[in-house]
């Protein structure tokens, strides 16, 4: 059951920040392992949250595996939270926070999972911190990319 939790200031918006997580269709063209997203619904909420719901596939070494989610993009509040729909996974969740600073914004990550095949489990334990702090730093890329 890995979790990780990153906490980090950022040079730019909360919102900025917001648009670069919750665009999940462009996902492949910067995240490492992630081969390909499609986004299958994005509905309006009568509090003005919307709820999308996405596939990813991860590619890793020998490993392909798609995985649905459910994402609640709440803007108002400044967070993606995200939950596990189907795949290889026995659960899955995580959240983004974004809160703007005087100079900045704060950026907070977290996901816990468990995989339910226990080679994935065991691959991933063995460079999962490692894998985490790639997809950060991906992310940071991403928006030094866009809005640098």
């Amino acid at each position: 059951m890995p979790t990780h939790s990153d906490k980090r200031v950022m040079p730019y918006t909360a919102e900025q920040m917001y648009d670069l997580v919750a665009d999940v269709g462009r996902y492949p063209e910067f995240l490492p392992w992630n081969s390909a997203a499609r986004v299958r619904s994005v509905d309006e909420q009568p509090d003005g949250t919307k709820v999308m719901k996405a596939d990813l596939v991860i590619s890793f070494r020998v490993f392909r595996e798609r995985f649905g989610s459910h994402v609640v993009l709440d803007h108002d509040n400044m967070r993606i939270d995200t939950e596990y729909l189907d795949g290889p996974f026995k659960y899955m969740k995580s959240y983004w926070q974004f809160r703007d600073l005087d100079a900045g914004c704060e950026v907070e990550f977290f996901v816990d999972f468990e995989f339910r095949n226990a080679m994935l489990r065991n691959l991933i334990g063995v460079v999962f911190n490692q894998a985490m702090q790639r997809i950060v730093k991906a992310f940071e890329d991403r928006a030094r990319e866009l809005y640098g």
